[in-house]
């Protein structure tokens, strides 16, 4: 328990560098292209028009999707309302486990805590991320789905992500430092991961009448957050009208974050010789 909490005190009291940092990593990041930062942007918007020409006018032939309380809206905004959080999390899940290994060297020469290079990598993706959410917004008011009571919630799942991406970030960010070869699965398991998660297709209608192939692809955290997002925008449904698995996905993400918190402050005075 001292760990976590000196885990999470860290980041607190690191907040503004871990902001300044972020900047500065999304700016140098572009600063050799011609269209810089805009390719943040401009990449994910790409892909997003190829999945829904693929999956939208191409399998599903441009239906609209129908959701469980009856009503329909076009598939690519039911699509995007996943989409857009794995554009933010596939990343956050690579660069978050690599941000120690990388910086390693430098932070271990600064007054900065190791702890938060997972933050940096959230927050700098943050940036994108919420780009493409305004623009997301757009999307459903130009198509007649207008604020409702239930669109507050959004901020409790947004919570809920971050938190899960921090809890999953550190725990993978000292993994990947003590077992390299780790990295590498979790390029193999994030690839797989978008097929078996509801972006763009609705899981639980494929499986209903498979209810034990339902509840195991539940067992994924990421399974609630992206859930969580359409119940907020379309769906009309609360988070808490499911309490058992919201009392599950919590449980998963302290759990992670304290595990997540022990190993890292077992190691962390031993990282640079693991280099």
């Amino acid at each position: 328990m001292n760990a976590l909490v000196k885990i999470l005190k860290e980041q607190f009291n690191s907040f503004p560098l871990i902001m300044r940092l972020a900047v500065y990593e999304t700016k140098s990041k572009y600063q050799v292209n011609y269209l810089g930062i805009l390719w943040q942007f401009l990449n994910p918007m790409i892909q997003m028009l190829a999945y829904w020409f693929v999956f939208g006018l191409g399998i599903r032939g441009g239906h609209d999707m129908v959701l469980g309380n009856g009503d329909s809206v076009p598939f690519i905004v039911w699509m995007l309302a996943g989409l857009i959080p794995w554009f933010f999390i596939s990343p956050t899940i690579l660069d978050a486990s690599n941000s120690v290994f990388k910086r390693i060297n430098l932070v271990s020469k600064m007054n900065f805590p190791i702890s938060s290079l997972p933050s940096v990598v959230i927050a700098s993706n943050l940036f994108s991320y919420f780009v493409m959410m305004a623009i997301y917004i757009i999307v459903l008011l130009s198509n007649g789905l207008f604020p409702t009571l239930h669109w507050l919630q959004y901020i409790y799942y947004l919570f809920c992500m971050i938190s899960f991406m921090f809890a999953f970030g550190l725990f993978n960010s000292t993994i990947s430092v003590l077992i390299r070869d780790y990295q590498f699965l979790l390029q193999a398991v994030t690839r797989l991961l978008f097929f078996l998660l509801p972006i763009f297709w609705d899981i639980a209608e494929k499986f209903g009448n498979r209810p034990e192939v339902l509840t195991i692809l539940k067992l994924n955290p990421l399974f609630y957050i992206i859930e969580g997002f359409r119940d907020s925008f379309m769906e009309g449904q609360w988070f808490f009208h499911d309490v058992k698995y919201t009392l599950y996905f919590w449980f998963v993400t302290l759990l992670l974050l304290t595990v997540g918190s022990l190993l890292h402050m077992k190691f962390r005075d031993k990282f640079v010789d693991f280099l």
